[in-house]
C-alpha cells in the first residue's frame, strides 16, 4: 500500500511538536516556582530553599536545553515539509517568530548562566533578578508562539493580495479572537504541570527515604499551586470552550460528538464515534448537558457535524484525546486537594508511614501535566484540520511535494531519537531524585548549624560516621 506522503508529512510534524511541547510545558512553570524559591530564601534566610533552587534549577536546565534544541527542529519543518506556509503566510508568522528571538531567547540566554553557575560568584540580588528575566524570558516565548498559534485559528487583522497575506494591522493580529484564552490556559497548564511534577520527585525521594526539610517545602508548595490552579484551569477551559464554539464550531461538534444540530444537545460521557456511519456507538449520554456546558443554556443550539461537509476534522481523535485531557484534569484536581490536606496536618517524620499512599499517588502523577497538555494539543491542532490558517487556508495547499519514502525515513528517525531522548531525561531525572545531598554542591555550615541535610535528610552525625554505618543507614 502506498503511504501518503501528505499524511506522513502532518505525522512527521505532528512527532516533532508533541516531543517539542513537553518541555517550554515544565520550563514555563517551573522557572516562575524557582523564582519563588528564591524570594522565599532571600526573605526569610531560610537555606532550605536555597538548596531547593539549586536542585531544580538542574532539572530546569536540561529540560530548557531539550526544549531548545527541539523547537530549532520543529522550525525547519516549516521550510522543509510547509513551504507554502511561509510563502503565504510568512509576511505574518515571520516577524512574530522574530519578535519572540528578539525579546525571549535574548533575555534567556543572557541570564541563563547565572542562575546555573552564579552560585558563590554573584551576590544573591543578582542571582534573584537573573532568574527573574528568565522566567520572563520563558513567557515572552509563549506570548509569541501562542499568539502566532491563535492567528492560524482565528485569523483576523490581515488582507489577502493573490493568495498571500498581508498586515493590516498587527494589534488584530496579535490580540486575535481566541489567543487571551489560549494563553491564559497554556501558562495555567505549565504551572500545573510544573507543580505535580515538583510534587511527584518529591514523593519519590520521602518513598526512597533521602528527604529532608527542603523536599517537604517543595512537595507544600506544589500541593497549594495545584490546589488553585486545577479549579482555575476548568474555569479557563469554560471560557475557552465558549470561544471556540463562536469561531471554530466543527472542532466543538467533534469534540462532543454531536453529528445533528440541535437544541438542548445531550453530553456524550463515553462512546465510539463512527464518521462512515455518522453516530456514535455505545453512547452514554446526559440529556442537554452539552448545550448547558456549552451555551450556558438548557436549550442552546448546537451545530452538528453532518453541517461541515468537508471541512469538520477527524471526529474519534478530537472526542477521544477531549475526555482524557478533561479526565486527566479532573483527577489533578482530586490529587491536588487529598495533598493539600494531607501534607498540612501531623509531622514530616511520622508522613512516610501515615501517608504512604499519598506520596505513592504523588509519584504516579509526577508527568500527569504532560499527558493532559499532549491531549489538549491534539484537540487544538486536529481539530482545526483540514484548516493551517482556519477557513483561508487548508493544510494540503502548502505541503512539500516529497516523495513517500523521504518522509518516511524521516519521520521512523525522529521517532527513534525522540524515544531516546525522553528514555534518557525521564532517567536523568529519576537519578537526580536519588542523588546524595553532597554532589549536588550544598553548603556544609547548613549541616553543621541545623544537624540535618536540607535535601537528603541526612544527620550531621551520620556524614561522620563509618563508611559501613553510612552504606546502613
Amino acid at each position: 500500500m502506498e503511504l501518503d506522503p501528505f499524511m506522513l508529512a502532518r505525522m512527521q510534524f505532528a512527532a516533532n511538536i508533541s516531543f517539542h511541547i513537553l518541555f517550554p510545558t515544565i520550563t514555563i512553570g517551573l522557572c516562575w516556582v524557582l523564582l519563588y524559591f528564591r524570594v522565599r530564601f532571600t526573605l526569610s534566610g531560610n537555606k532550605a530553599w536555597e538548596y531547593a533552587y539549586f536542585f531544580w534549577v538542574k532539572i530546569f536546565a536540561l529540560s530548557f536545553a531539550l526544549g531548545v534544541v527541539s523547537g530549532i527542529t520543529m522550525s525547519f519543518q516549516f521550510g522543509t515539509n510547509w513551504p507554502g506556509f511561509m510563502e503565504r503566510a510568512g509576511n505574518i508568522a515571520g516577524p512574530l517568530l522574530g519578535y519572540e528571538v528578539l525579546t525571549a531567547f535574548f533575555l534567556e540566554a543572557s541570564f541563563l548562566g547565572i542562575m546555573l553557575f552564579g552560585k558563590d560568584r554573584v551576590s544573591n540580588r543578582v542571582h534573584l533578578i537573573a532568574c527573574g528575566l528568565v522566567a520572563l524570558g520563558t513567557s515572552f516565548s509563549a506570548f509569541w508562539i501562542l499568539s502566532l498559534n491563535s492567528w492560524m485559528q482565528t485569523p483576523t487583522g490581515y488582507r489577502l493580495e493573490d493568495g498571500v497575506f498581508f498586515v493590516d494591522s498587527w494589534w488584530d493580529v496579535i490580540f486575535n479572537p481566541s489567543f487571551p484564552y489560549r494563553l491564559a490556559h497554556m501558562f495555567n497548564a505549565s504551572l500545573l504541570t510544573a507543580a505535580f511534577l515538583i510534587m511527584g520527585v518529591s514523593a519519590w525521594r520521602a518513598i526512597r527515604q533521602v528527604d529532608g526539610p527542603a523536599t517537604w517545602q517543595v512537595m507544600r508548595t506544589g500541593a497549594l499551586m495545584a490546589a488553585v490552579l486545577a479549579p482555575l484551569q476548568i474555569w479557563i477551559g469554560d471560557l475557552h470552550g465558549l470561544n471556540t464554539l463562536e469561531h471554530q464550531p466543527a472542532k466543538i461538534a467533534a469534540m462532543e460528538g454531536v453529528w445533528e444540530t440541535e437544541k438542548g444537545a445531550p453530553l456524550t460521557l463515553f462512546g465510539f464515534p463512527d464518521e462512515a456511519e455518522k453516530t456514535t456507538h455505545f453512547a452514554i449520554k446526559v440529556p442537554k448537558f452539552a448545550s448547558l456546558i456549552l451555551t450556558h443554556e438548557w436549550d442552546g443550539e448546537l451545530k452538528g457535524l453532518n453541517e461541515f461537509e468537508n471541512e469538520s476534522p477527524p471526529v474519534a481523535p478530537v472526542f477521544w484525546a477531549f475526555r482524557i485531557m478533561v479526565g486527566v484534569g479532573m483527577l489533578m484536581l482530586f490529587i491536588g486537594w487529598w495533598a493539600v490536606w494531607g501534607l498540612f496536618r501531623g509531622r514530616e517524620q511520622d508522613f512516610r508511614e501515615t501517608r504512604v499512599w499519598l506520596l505513592r499517588a504523588l509519584s504516579l502523577m509526577t508527568f500527569s501535566g504532560w499527558i493532559a497538555v499532549l491531549a489538549g494539543w491534539y484537540v487544538t491542532e486536529i481539530g482545526r484540520q483540514p484548516w493551517i490558517v482556519y477557513g483561508v487556508m487548508r493544510t494540503s495547499e502548502v505541503v512539500a511535494d516529497h516523495p513517500s519514502g523521504m518522509v518516511l525515513g524521516t519521520l521512523l528517525g525522529y521517532l527513534s531519537l525522540y524515544a531516546f531522548l525522553l528514555v534518557s531525561y525521564i532517567g536523568a531525572l529519576r537519578y537526580l531524585s536519588t542523588k546524595p545531598a553532597r554532589s549536588l554542591s550544598l553548603l556544609p555550615h547548613y549541616v553543621n548549624e541545623v544537624g540535618v541535610d536540607p535535601v537528603d535528610g541526612i544527620s550531621a552525625d551520620a556524614n561522620n560516621a563509618d563508611p559501613a554505618e553510612k552504606g546502613e543507614r
